[in-house]
């Protein structure tokens, strides 16, 4: 019920309510015209009181966010949406999964990567826990992309030491199901991820580049990259989906990257969004 205090949620509540109770205020007076019933003259105070009531009940109910935020585009003809759940378990669909510049995958102690992050739940449910296995792949998925530097490694105690440009994008898995590892922060001698709103943009735009090379036209699912230990700390979630579905679109209006972007919260934290600013927000596009 959070929406309920926001301006635009007031503003929808107000709406709906006084929609209705001009609804039923007329029902009540063509009733009585019609019949002529003076039962409604002796009650006018308990009738007015139950009518205001009935519709505050239905402009909340029709002024609600739904369980979804959703945008159909007719051009392309592609579906967004903004939905709670569980990115590995409930999507038939490619994945994007954000990586650091130096596509360290080390989650031991927490030291490099942190094991509840998208990525090392990636590692553990997409992978079952095989680092060896996926730093593999991400080296034949990185064969052909020179790195921009190696770090000594009295600079960086642990981890990779390859620095590739931010914005690289490892295409893993198969046709059937692709896994998207973009680099959209970079990895520090301290361990820390760092991005921001410019490098993300580069970043996604990398990134429906090799959606649309790869990705067969097919759902795409993605977490809010940038979020939480990302450290793009200038903008917030509803933000950073912007920033997304702004970028997203600005490519499709080229080409049609794919039929479905849907960006996958955890329950928690979409409850917690301004879901009618979001839904308002992609009504504009």
């Amino acid at each position: 019920m959070r929406w309920v205090v926001t301006r635009r949620g007031l503003r929808r509540l107000a709406a709906h309510s006084f929609a209705t109770f001009g609804v039923i205020a007329l029902f009540l007076q063509s009733y009585q015209a019609i019949w002529d019933r003076p039962a409604f003259r002796d009650h006018e105070i308990a009738v007015a009181a139950a009518a205001a009531a009935v519709s505050v009940l239905l402009g909340l109910a029709r002024a609600r966010p739904g369980p979804t935020v959703a945008r159909d585009l007719r051009h392309p003809r592609c579906r967004i949406e903004i939905v709670p759940g569980d990115l590995f378990d409930e999507q038939e669909a490619h994945l994007v999964v954000g990586f650091t510049d130096m596509f360290d995958t080390d989650v031991n102690e927490d030291r490099i990567i942190n094991a509840n992050s998208v990525q090392g739940q990636f590692l553990r449910r997409l992978y079952q826990g095989d680092v060896a296995t996926l730093d593999a792949d991400l080296a034949r998925a990185l064969t052909n992309v020179p790195h921009t530097v190696r770090v000594p490694r009295a600079a960086k105690p642990f981890g990779k030491l390859c620095r590739y440009p931010v914005g690289t994008v490892a295409v893993l898995g198969t046709p059937r199901r692709r896994y998207f590892g973009v680099a959209y922060s970079t990895m520090t001698p301290g361990l820390l991820a760092q991005s921001s709103g410019d490098a993300l943009w580069r970043s996604l735009s990398q990134l429906w580049v090799a959606v649309y090379e790869h990705g067969q036209r097919a759902p795409l699912a993605m977490p809010v990259v940038g979020a939480g230990l990302a450290r793009v700390d200038a903008l917030d979630r509803l933000a950073l989906i912007r920033l997304i579905v702004l970028s997203f679109v600005a490519a499709s209006r080229e080409r049609l990257l794919t039929t479905r972007l849907r960006i996958v919260m955890p329950q928690r934290e979409f409850l917690e969004l301004d879901r009618l600013e979001l839904q308002a927000f992609l009504d504009s596009l």
